[in-house]
């Protein structure tokens, strides 16, 4: 009796139904992923890069008074001419820090430098460029508006206002305003423990002497640039064998400290592919094949308690993948709300070769033409294997799913690496 023998469709295949849609793929995810459960109390200036596990609220008013937004002088509305000029006697001056502890009344103007509090009687700034001093006598025009060159009380922030939400993540600007509010300790969430490794007997480590058949292996270092980027706690466990029993030990040890395990290789159709089998003892398998190029191969599932993800072994496979899915499901087990990466449209330069059912993420190079216009075109060569098509890349292109092949000129999306790859 002949043994019917089945064929999974490859990662060059153009359309495989059982595939699951980027769209879909991107919901499971989402829906499966939660933030950590460890929150930790952080001095403000050791926060960069953290997300708050706080709601944060404003303990002052930001400013905590009115006050000069310019150099100039501080006066009264009702002292500005409607036509013509008039003079203002020059009562004193306020200096940031050092405020003028009299009262501005009816005729008199006080000097005043930016961020000095207004004098009390003053609602006014005329900037010292459109006045004219004479000793004691200071001289302004007409046109000035009530108000003008004033910073209110409160405009920034007002006392128990929701400064960031809980799933911030503390970049430059956010740590200023924690410092604004006089912060000194804030509640983050831990940071998130990530172990990875690459499967394969083909691969080998830096500074070995290749043999016939074998090469030096880089998705590992390109997983390391991108998880230091991103502030985890990293722990590279190297290269597994192809065999069974050394990677359930690499899968058994990973899940075993880590929140999210990451490999690379071994989730094709192979003979010696065993991650998803493995995956399938040790734990659950959401997905395994994602309909997109590059990247089609991508397993999604859990052991234990960690998060896996187990991507292509073709190295721009591993950048698609891990920008489109992994780096975004890691920033929400950090704390963050899950995010698409942006993206816009612009016109491209080069025919897109393509058939429908599948999302493409083409290496792009965005640019500006002469007359201001944004437009892209591609690398060139987009095989899966061509690594410096991402080094030579400043985007995606991204052709959706039921697209076919896209002529020069027609708009499409793009996603820049600068807010793909995040900061």
């Amino acid at each position: 009796m002949n043994k019917q023998i089945s064929f999974d469709p490859s990662c060059q295949d153009d359309s495989d139904p059982t595939s699951l849609p980027v769209d879909a793929a991107w919901e499971r995810i989402q829906t499966d992923i939660q933030p950590v459960a460890g929150v930790e109390r952080l001095n403000v200036r050791q926060s960069l890069g953290r997300v708050l596990a706080e709601d944060i609220r404003s303990t002052v008013d930001v400013p905590a008074h009115d006050n000069s937004a310019m150099d100039g002088y501080a006066l009264r509305a009702a002292d500005l001419p409607a036509s013509g000029t008039a003079a203002l006697r020059l009562v004193g001056t306020a200096l940031a820090g050092r405020p003028f502890h009299g009262t501005v009344a009816a005729g008199e103007c006080v000097r005043i430098m930016t961020g000095a509090p207004m004098p009390p009687g003053s609602d006014t700034v005329v900037i010292q460029e459109q006045a004219e001093a004479d000793g004691n006598s200071v001289r302004i025009g007409a046109d000035h508006k009530p108000g003008q060159n004033v910073r209110r009380a409160g405009e920034d922030l007002q006392l128990g206002q929701t400064v960031f939400s809980a799933g911030t993540r503390v970049g430059p600007a956010e740590l200023g305003m924690l410092g604004s509010l006089g912060l000194v300790e804030i509640g983050v969430y831990r940071r998130l423990r990530v172990a990875y490794f690459s499967t394969g007997d083909e691969l080998q480590s830096a500074g070995t002497q290749l043999e016939a058949g074998q090469i030096y292996d880089s998705n590992r270092y390109t997983l390391h640039a991108v998880l230091q980027r991103l502030g985890v706690d990293v722990t590279d466990m190297g290269v597994v064998p192809d065999e069974p029993a050394a990677m359930e030990t690499a899968f058994r040890d990973a899940a075993g400290f880590a929140d999210a395990v990451i490999t690379s290789g071994g989730v094709s159709v192979g003979e010696a592919d065993f991650v998803k089998d493995i995956l399938e003892q040790l734990g659950e398998v959401s997905f395994w094949k994602i309909a997109m190029r590059p990247g089609r191969p991508l397993a999604f599932g859990r052991i234990g308690s960690a998060r896996f993800f187990g991507l292509p072994g073709n190295p721009v496979s591993v950048v698609a993948t891990w920008y489109q899915f992994v780096q975004p499901a890691l920033r929400r087990m950090m704390g963050q709300k899950l995010e698409r990466p942006l993206s816009f449209r612009v016109r491209t330069l080069d025919r897109l070769r393509k058939r429908p059912g599948r999302t493409e993420f083409q290496r792009g190079i965005l640019k500006r033409q002469p007359d201001g216009e944004l437009v892209v075109r591609t690398t060139g060569s987009q095989g899966s294997g061509i690594l410096n098509s991402v080094s030579r890349a400043n985007c995606f292109i991204v052709v959706p799913h039921d697209s076919g092949a896209i002529a020069a000129g027609e708009y499409v999306d793009v996603q820049p690496f600068e807010g793909v790859m995040g900061n």
